[in-house]
């Protein structure tokens, strides 16, 4: 039989190992540094934040002072893509599944980091493995409000009426499984009272109902409620804040009216997809950081009722979890569905 190689081939593939080997650990080499000197070199085009609210709302007013904010530091311009709908699951899924070079950013809250994920039994994304938490950037602090007429005055009054009165008030959210929702059913919870839930689309058509009286109470975000408190139009029980506000100084505190430990909060931070290089989160991280320690940003957030928190990425992440965790258990509890 006629061989066809009459030559070893091992000779011949240990030569071709022996120079390959060279050229692949280049090539690795190039495939780490490349992205590395990108991250180093970023910014370089727009940068496009995703804000999953319609425009005009207290959400995308801080993405926009932020966003302006930090583009001077940045060199390029930050761009606000408002993707509303579905409790910020349109918005989410956009960003999860975007390219992670830095040029997207999202803002996350507690819907979409810590309600959705037990309120929905399928996602479009992963809240644990499709982002990288930045930063926090604000809270909005949670005050029981009451429609003028309700015959209770003060918090422990309503307490009592409710409980002499069960499932016979109704009370208002801007939705189900929203953060002003949730904190209503932690409230019952703790004070062993029963109401019954009446979840609107949106804040405003749920205090446009309870001014007009057809609810009586809810929890309204202190952004969305300091106008009509202040205008006597709504009275204001007490805030869901572990210290009184400094916009409402005679309003108590939940806890203080005979809830111990009561706290609940509108949270919001910014995320980037997951594998976004490290050096531009902490770019990213730092510069957030900056502005919301700003005289400028910390007066706007002050004027519109929120709170600016600013965190490290790890901080964020600890944060979001201990929070997912936390409504996670009353969703399940309480057996909270929007599918």
């Amino acid at each position: 039989m006629t061989r066809l190689f009459p030559f070893s081939l091992l000779p011949a593939r240990q030569a071709w190992r022996a120079c390959a080997a060279p050229l692949l650990a280049t090539l690795a080499l190039g495939a780490t540094v490349l992205p590395a000197r990108a991250a180093d070199n970023w910014p370089t085009q727009p940068i496009r934040w995703v804000v999953p609210y319609p425009a005009g709302g207290g959400t995308d007013v801080v993405a926009r002072t932020l966003g302006q904010a930090i583009t001077p530091a940045l060199g390029q311009q930050v761009v606000i893509d408002n993707r509303p709908g579905a409790a910020t699951i349109v918005g989410a899924d956009a960003v999860a599944h975007s390219k992670p070079d830095g040029y997207t950013l999202l803002t996350a809250d507690t819907a979409t980091l810590a309600a959705n994920p037990s309120l929905y039994k399928k996602l479009p994304y992963n809240a644990d493995k499709d982002f990288v938490h930045v930063s926090m950037v604000a809270r909005f602090p949670l005050i029981l409000v009451a429609t003028p007429n309700f015959p209770a005055r003060t918090l422990k009054e309503a307490i009592e009426y409710v409980q002499k009165n069960p499932g016979k008030v109704n009370f208002a959210s801007p939705g189900a499984g929203s953060p002003h929702h949730l904190a209503m059913e932690l409230f019952m919870d703790q004070t062993r009272t029963k109401m019954t839930h009446v979840p609107y689309k949106g804040a405003a058509p749920a205090v446009q109902d309870l001014l007009a009286g057809q609810v009586e109470l809810m929890f309204l975000d202190l952004a969305s409620g300091q106008q009509n408190v202040a205008a006597g139009k709504v009275r204001a029980l007490g805030v869901a804040t572990p210290k009184r506000l400094t916009a409402l100084p005679t309003v108590p505190t939940v806890a203080e009216a005979g809830v111990p430990g009561f706290e609940a909060y509108a949270w919001q931070g910014v995320v980037v997809p997951a594998g976004t290089p490290k050096p531009v989160v902490t770019r990213l991280n730092a510069e957030l950081v900056k502005a919301l320690k700003s005289a400028d940003v910390q007066k706007r957030f002050e004027g519109i009722g929120v709170e600016p928190v600013s965190s490290t990425p790890e901080e964020f992440a600890q944060y979001a979890h201990a929070e997912a965790e936390r409504w996670g258990k009353l969703i399940k509890a309480k057996g909270i569905t929007v599918d």
